[in-house]
């Protein structure tokens, strides 16, 4: 688990929050693309310089905007 990641007791709250619901393409792994989001929002960095244990920085980006 890396410095900004959420830790199991901060997952397990937001877990429940999220779509289940599969639409189409399958989703990409949910907690991977909060810590990605959660990562941009503290550190203050540019979504391209997002780490690679992420995801690609465009589907960490797209799920933030939505």
């Amino acid at each position: 688990m890396a410095r900004y990641d959420l830790s199991e007791a901060e997952w397990r709250l937001i877990e429940p929050l999220l779509p289940n619901k599969p639409r189409g393409v399958a989703r990409v792994d949910d907690r991977r693309v909060i810590n990605g989001i959660f990562y941009v929002l503290r550190t203050g960095s540019p979504w391209r310089d997002l780490p690679g244990r992420y995801g690609p920085h465009t589907t960490v980006y797209n799920r933030y905007n939505r």
